[in-house]
């Protein structure tokens, strides 16, 4: 082992005594700065995460205060207990409480609201159920709806009303097309004949249990019903060619007031044949002068039986409250149906007057030879008293006069107080305007 001199000896336990003490002052300095520094800048922080504890527990109160709500409330506690275990709350968390305790808040603050006068109630019970004028918020939040438990669940049979298929509005049924028909027009200005072509028809529905139909046409150049045409029944198709002319004899002066009339059926050997549709063309000069051949596209009208047009009749009402008399002036009548072979008819007027469904009397007018357009200009008079008004009607009715056998009934009409449509109207135009003839046309019915 080495030896050590006394010098060195003391030199180096010298140097150990140094290092002590210089760990010692080293431990002494960072003492002190624990105490001076750290202890009060910890119970400063202590003291300020106090001050907002109770901070938040007098919140806390007031708020219970002012909602008054053991639910509020509740919630409250509940939301400062995870405030004091749980420091690291997530932001949805938040959020949600947040918005909790605003909607409380905003609807115990709308319901100390003071109340509206009488007039406003009024007035909000015209408003929509669904539009509560006691909660408005006009602020940048959407209004907090009160939630009613009861109604969870509940079906709102209004929410699935739909409209049936079977409840179709009676006019568009009306309108409802069949298909379409094609056709040509010509007139031969040197005989004096309409040449009516019937081309083809194109997407007929289906009338048979096959899923097809036999088709056919029936013409009519209306007014004149006697005579009528036909073309060949086609089996089973629903896209015919005709390919067939007919001729109608008419002047030129009387094409303007003639109408074609095409009617489309399906044929039934053992039970009545089926209607289709129908076209009717009022203008004939509608596309052309006819002097050539016009093809002709048209939509065949949903009908399930024959509209007849049996004419118009024009007619004045005057009554004279003072008199007691009841005037009717039958003026003329326009587009008659056909009655005789010769494609005209004799028609005179004959009116009824008619209480409670009997009748009380009957007139009628001078009779037109081989017209369809007459003019009469010839007064009927009735005497009716004033308290009698409203229980009498009249009854005006359009006949062919026949030579041989039994007068045909062409069309009629009714007006009176009972009386239906124009029938009515005209009735009662004439009982507000007393002493002043009142005119209008009248369609015929069957």
């Amino acid at each position: 082992s080495p030896s050590f001199s006394p010098p060195e000896l003391s030199i180096s336990l010298l140097a150990v005594i140094v290092v002590v003490c210089g760990l010692a002052l080293v431990a002494v300095f960072v003492f002190l700065f624990w105490k001076l520094c750290w202890v009060p800048w910890r119970n400063k922080a202590l003291s300020s995460q106090l001050a907002v504890l109770h901070s938040e527990a007098g919140d806390k109160d007031s708020m219970a205060d002012k909602l008054k709500d053991t639910g509020a409330i509740s919630f409250l506690e509940a939301a400062v207990k995870i405030s004091h275990t749980s420091p690291d709350i997530p932001a949805e968390v938040q959020m949600s409480m947040k918005d909790h305790i605003m909607r409380r808040t905003r609807i115990q603050r709308q319901t100390t609201e003071p109340a509206s006068s009488t007039r406003h109630i009024s007035f909000k019970r015209h408003l929509p159920r669904q539009m509560h004028v006691s909660s408005m918020d006009y602020g940048l939040e959407a209004p907090a709806v009160a939630e009613q438990p009861t109604s969870i669940g509940r079906i709102k049979p209004e929410l699935y009303k739909q409209k049936t298929v079977d409840a179709e509005d009676p006019k568009k049924e009306a309108e409802k097309t069949c298909g379409k028909i094609n056709f040509t027009l010509k007139y031969d200005y040197e005989n004096e004949t309409l040449t009516v072509r019937i081309l083809r028809a194109f997407d007929l529905p289906a009338k048979d249990l096959c899923g097809s139909s036999d088709p056919y046409v029936k013409i009519y150049l209306l007014p004149d019903r006697k005579r009528k045409f036909q073309t060949r029944v086609h089996r089973k198709t629903l896209n015919p060619t005709f390919d067939e002319s007919f001729h109608f004899p008419v002047p030129h002066e009387e094409l303007a007031s003639r109408k074609l009339h095409l009617s489309v059926f399906d044929f039934d050997r053992f039970s009545r044949h089926d209607m289709i549709g129908e076209v009717i063309l009022e203008n004939l000069f509608e596309d052309s002068d006819l002097s050539r051949e016009t093809s002709i596209w048209r939509d065949i009208q949903y009908a399930t039986t024959e509209s007849v047009d049996l004419g118009e009749i024009m007619f004045s009402l005057c009554y004279l409250p003072t008199a007691g008399r009841l005037t009717l002036t039958v003026i003329k009548c326009r587009n008659l149906k056909a009655m005789d072979i010769t494609g005209y008819s004799d028609p005179y007027v004959k009116v009824s007057l008619l209480c409670d469904g009997r009748r009380l009397k009957k007139k009628k007018t001078t009779i037109k030879k081989n017209t369809l357009n007459p003019t009469y200009n010839e007064a009927i008079i009735f005497d009716i008293p004033p308290e009698n008004m409203d229980q009498v009607s009249l009854l005006i009715s359009v006949m062919d006069y026949d030579r041989v056998g039994h007068n045909e009934i062409i069309g009629v009409c009714r007006v009176g107080i009972n009386a239906e449509g124009l029938g009515r109207d005209h009735w009662n135009e004439m009982l507000a305007y007393p002493r002043k003839p009142i005119a209008h046309w009248h369609p015929l019915v069957e």
